[in-house]
């Protein structure tokens, strides 16, 4: 049998298709990274625009509590069931009232405020 002696500077039967082949992983998984971080974006995208709605939906209801007279203010003391929000309602002092919406679902402050209110027979 003869033995063939290659040159080592000749490049060798099926390298090519091998560099081919690395290509394409290479490029289908830089592929699949970018579609995954697109994904993650757009779930960002709509997380946010959802949490938006949200916040603007309590902040009128919330313009809303905030025109309750000192009597609404009082009964609606303690926490709540509002809608899709829990409603807490305190007095720390006599003419102020701190009120406060959350989730329900994860009890997360949406929004609060402080509002005031003359006591009866003064002011008003």
């Amino acid at each position: 049998m003869r033995r063939v002696r290659r040159d080592r500077g000749a490049p060798r039967r099926g390298a090519a298709l091998l560099e081919v082949i690395v290509a394409l992983t290479i490029l289908s998984v830089a592929g699949l990274a970018t579609l995954t971080a697109s994904r993650q974006a757009a779930d960002a995208v709509e997380r946010a625009q959802r949490a938006d709605d949200e916040t603007r939906a309590a902040s009128a209801f919330l313009d809303a509590v905030s025109l309750w007279p000192r009597a609404d203010l009082d009964r609606h003391l303690g926490v709540r069931a509002e809608g899709r929000w829990h409603l807490r309602v305190d007095r720390p002092s006599p003419t102020i009232y701190r009120v406060a919406l959350t989730d329900t679902t994860d009890a997360r402050l949406l929004l609060a405020t402080s509002l005031y209110r003359a006591e009866p027979g003064r002011g008003r």
